[in-house]
């Protein structure tokens, strides 16, 4: 069977608990990475290049776009966010999953891009807790907190472009869950195409 790692595509509505969710999926088994991105945005206090980005100028960001070095790539308020292959590649060649935190858009950027990908969606269990989760921060404006949820509603219209859908209630259940259900894609036939042909070619000496 192949040894190698998945590619791991993690999106959802902002207030799901994606990051929580995939920290503990981190903690709990050995069998992950959580892919690091690099952007031409300046370090914040305390950040190191490398651990939560990797720091890089504009130029050196789109010297990468033409050399298709990114698997997705998008500009957020005058600055370059993106994935790059070499650090996911390394990952996935040490049979570690690498797990990616990314929007919609770029989540279907790399499905189209590395087909192979697996794509989950977490949401919470209604649209109520997801206010509450949301109002639950108490960092967060009235007017912010009606914008995630209006955000929401756009993003709603392409859960059906996802794997699976992970439903976080509780968290200790949604990461048993979420490891499963990586865990099992590794089992499909599109991710072990090596070992079906060499099956096949023994079966095809069968006299």
């Amino acid at each position: 069977m192949n040894n190698k790692g998945i590619i791991v595509v993690v999106s959802g509505f902002s207030g799901a608990g994606k990051g929580t969710l995939m920290k503990e999926l981190i903690n709990r088994y050995d069998n992950y990475a959580l892919s690091i991105s690099a952007t031409t945005r300046s370090p914040r206090p305390g950040e190191e290049n490398g651990r939560e980005y990797f720091f890089m100028s504009k130029e050196e960001f789109e010297k990468l776009i033409a050399e298709d070095g990114l698997y997705e790539h998008a500009c957020y308020v005058g600055n370059y966010y993106g994935t790059p292959k070499k650090f996911v590649q390394e990952k996935l060649d040490a049979g570690k999953d690498v797990i990616l935190e990314i929007e919609i858009q770029g989540a279907l950027q790399i499905k189209k891009k590395f087909p192979e990908a697996l794509l989950l969606f977490v949401t919470p269990p209604s649209v109520e807790e997801l206010e509450k989760r949301l109002r639950g921060r108490g960092t967060e404006t009235d007017e912010v907190i009606h914008g995630r949820m209006l955000r929401a509603k756009e993003e709603g219209q392409g859960i059906d472009e996802y794997d699976n859908i992970v439903i976080n209630d509780d968290l200790d259940t949604c990461v048993k869950q979420m490891h499963e259900i990586i865990q099992a894609a590794h089992f499909a036939p599109s991710r072990n195409k090596e070992f079906i042909e060499g099956i096949r070619a023994q079966l095809s000496e069968l006299k």
